[in-house]
């Protein structure tokens, strides 16, 4: 019995099964029977109608988008609705999202991504070959005598931590991406002030970088550091931010 929030994905793959609902309301049934009762909520529904060679899928974005934004799981009726590209595969890994597919109930949170980062890995797998074959090279050179490198150790924790931090600079910008569209609807209504932006985004039910749910002026400020200024609105904010 499922709790929570969710967000929902459907595809059909002719604007005739789209126009007339063939296999819509079958996934929607699927995607009740998964949920089973219990306290939940879809929190929106996006419907994808595309034919079988079209390769972009701009609903798929749109629900990715609103899931990590809101911080709740994809559930989608068919694993084969999204495992039919590698491209895919990866751009759902990359967004963080967990995936619920309801024929396969028992795959979601960590091991659900597992199975997807398999999925994805069949592909790369010449490229583990290549580093195989390159580390055998190196370990053939070393038991012939040659000197490999200097302090290596040092090199290696410095490219760790660079690493790190790239990575959680790439999270921030995805975060401030997300949280970009709903900024910019409150500033449009007027909202121009950190704290009136952090009780619109408190309101709106968006939980914070930190997964809180009451919004603070200087953690919109800091979100607002990976958003391109704007103005005088952002102007603003900064004079607000000082004060």
């Amino acid at each position: 019995m499922a709790d929570g929030e969710f967000v929902a994905y459907y595809r059909v793959s002719t604007t005739r099964q789209g126009a007339s609902g063939l296999g819509l309301e079958a996934q929607r049934a699927a995607v009740e029977s998964y949920l089973n009762g219990g306290a939940w909520h879809i929190l929106a529904e996006f419907t994808e109608v595309e034919s079988g060679r079209k390769s972009e899928r701009p609903e798929l974005h749109k629900a990715l988008h609103k899931a990590r934004l809101h911080r709740v799981p994809l559930v989608v009726a068919k694993v084969d609705r999204l495992a039919r590209s590698k491209g895919f595969l990866e751009h759902i890994l990359e967004s963080g999202v967990d995936v619920r597919f309801c024929d396969l109930p028992k795959i979601e949170g960590a091991t659900g991504r597992f199975i997807l980062q398999q999925m994805a890995a069949v592909a790369e797998l010449e490229a583990g070959l290549i580093s195989a074959r390159t580390k055998a090279a190196l370990e053939a050179a070393k038991q012939r005598g040659k000197k490999l490198g200097g302090n290596r150790g040092v090199k290696l924790a410095e490219a760790a931590q660079e690493a790190g931090r790239a990575a959680q600079s790439a999270r921030a910008k995805l975060r401030g991406q997300d949280l970009a569209p709903v900024i910019a609807e409150l500033r449009t209504a007027g909202i121009t002030t950190l704290s009136g932006i952090a009780q619109g985004l408190t309101v709106r039910g968006i939980p914070t970088t930190r997964g809180g749910t009451v919004w603070a002026a200087v953690q919109v400020s800091r979100a607002l550091k990976h958003l391109e200024p704007s103005g005088e609105v952002t102007t603003a904010c900064s004079r607000e931010s000082r004060t």
